[in-house]
């Protein structure tokens, strides 16, 4: 299970399959279990990536504040740690937005896919992100839609065991939804990488209106609704991740 020392954290991070690298990076406050529907799809035709941001699982939690821009060295000191040439990018929310960051600041990222990511913080409903911390009585309501939580039981007690073991909580918590909430893209005309923007209908924290601007403003952006909320990437992860696939095989060489 390697680890790598950055802005005086120790960063955990898995690999596993064999193939073109896709990285995976995690939405504020959640662990390693957002990406289990996704790693069991991708990892074989492709290497997967998964790492824990500071204060998340095994990872540190950092020493001061943070922000995107910090995030997305520590991403770059990732994937330098596992002598990643080129990587294509999976994030989500705050994840999503250190992609973006990462995309323009360094030159391993293919390609880039977004879910439920907006190009600026004040686009973040922090109330509503609040409401998603581990803990609180509703903190599955902005995530997930009542269909969804109400059909599938069991696999609801398994996301809750989790995220107990998994997810950042008080200050390093916290800190991850400050940097979400401070986030101001780089000039989006500069990210020119393929990218898809998936946004949830109903998400609370991210407006599809602003997930659709983010993906218009993008030279070779485009954005697809998915119904649901902020993890609606999770409640429909089949054909999202059949999506994905795809886009992996036409960005293959």
């Amino acid at each position: 299970m390697p680890t790598v020392s950055t802005h005086g954290a120790s960063i955990h991070y898995e690999t596993d399959g064999d193939g073109p690298t896709v990285v995976f990076v995690n939405d504020v406050g959640y662990g390693a279990w957002l990406w289990g529907w996704h790693n069991d799809a991708v990892a074989g035709p492709s290497e997967t990536v998964v790492w824990d941001l500071p204060g998340t699982g095994r990872s540190d939690a950092s020493d001061g504040p943070l922000d995107v821009a910090t995030l997305a060295a520590a991403l770059e000191a990732v994937l330098s740690d596992h002598g990643v040439a080129n990587a294509h990018l999976v994030g989500a929310g705050l994840g999503g937005m250190v992609a973006l960051r990462y995309a323009h600041r360094y030159n391993r990222a293919r390609t880039l896919t977004l879910y439920c990511t907006a190009a600026s913080g004040d686009a973040v409903d922090e109330a509503a992100l609040s409401g998603l911390a581990l803990g609180g009585p509703d903190s599955l309501d902005g995530a997930f839609s009542p269909a969804f939580r109400d059909g599938a039981p069991d696999l609801f007690e398994q996301i809750s065991t989790w995220r107990a073991d998994e997810d950042a909580t008080g200050d390093a918590r916290a800190a991850q939804a400050a940097a979400m909430a401070g986030f101001d893209a780089p000039p989006l005309y500069e990210v020119t990488q393929p990218t898809e923007v998936y946004y949830g209908l109903d998400d609370p924290v991210v407006a599809p209106e602003d997930a659709e601007s983010l993906a218009a403003n993008l030279p070779r952006g485009s954005a697809a609704a998915v119904e649901g909320r902020h993890c609606c990437y999770v409640e429909h992860a089949p054909a999202v991740t059949d999506r994905l696939l795809a886009m992996l095989d036409e960005h293959a060489d």
